[in-house]
């Protein structure tokens, strides 16, 4: 890594195309060292090579499945062991769009341990760095099948719905430090990833697909505004903030020593 980087170095997981090529690219620009993980070494360097060019950045690259354990957990250590790391982008996902009876089980469950699994254990390896420094991010990619769980496939938004409650937790957490959390719940987006869900993103309405650029540039004005929860498409914060009342309205009256009335037989 460069020795005269001080933001030292942002982590970003599915960082060959799409979301996580645009993320290096911010973060590049706002002199962040660069550390990239994703599968295909082509496009990953491809990447790498186009900002080392264009910004001057230390970009460091791993090949690596994220599902394969052992390999995670090589990652895992490796991050541990590095001080230099202020943020983590937990973008590698991928989703699906058949219901579960048409669906593979092989394939949802590398589903979550991909969305859920190793972001996880990645989040937990870097936290105590961040906490010791009291500086840094974590940013976790998630989506808006997280509040809508009619959409694509149940296994793909239980898991994107765990990355909105895992980061909302964390908030919680660290809110006596200096780390932040955000979690991105992008829409539709102009990837990759609908090749893969088996839905190319040509079939969906024009008018509904946002560019990664676009949800990416959103998603960094509310991060530099400390924002939670970011959904770039969402014109009214104001529709969020009522749907988390909504929610916390509930919490007093999900736990009780009784059976609500509504569910006692009468004699």
């Amino acid at each position: 890594m460069s020795n005269t980087n001080t933001k030292g170095t942002a982590v970003i997981t599915g960082a060959s195309g799409g979301i996580g090529a645009v993320y290096a690219d911010r973060f590049a620009k706002r002199g962040y060292d660069l550390f990239l993980i994703a599968r295909d070494g082509k496009r990953l360097g491809e990447v790498a090579n186009k900002l080392y060019e264009k910004y001057g950045v230390s970009v460091e690259t791993l090949i690596v499945d994220l599902t394969d354990k052992p390999e995670l957990l090589k990652l895992e250590a490796q991050l541990q062991a590095d001080k230099k790391v202020s943020v983590l982008v937990n973008n590698a996902g991928f989703g699906g769009t058949k219901s579960l009876v048409d669906s593979s089980v092989d394939e949802l469950e590398n589903m979550i341990t991909l969305n859920v699994t190793a972001l996880t254990r990645l989040t937990a390896a870097v936290l105590p760095n961040l906490i010791a420094k009291n500086a840094g991010a974590v940013i976790n990619i998630a989506s808006v099948v997280a509040v809508n769980p009619d959409a694509l496939n149940g296994t793909y938004s239980g898991t994107k719905s765990y990355v909105l409650n895992f980061t909302q937790s964390l908030f919680k957490t660290l809110k006596d430090t200096s780390v932040q959390v955000q979690a991105v719940l992008p829409g539709a987006t102009r990837t990759d990833f609908w090749d893969r869900a088996g839905l190319p993103v040509h079939n969906l309405p024009e008018k509904n697909v946002m560019s990664a650029e676009d949800c990416v540039d959103a998603a960094m004005a509310a991060f530099d505004e400390k924002e939670l929860v970011t959904i770039p498409a969402l014109p009214d914060v104001e529709v969020w903030n009522r749907y988390e009342q909504a929610r916390l309205a509930l919490y007093p009256f999900l736990s009780s020593k009784e059976a609500a009335k509504r569910y006692q037989h009468k004699g």
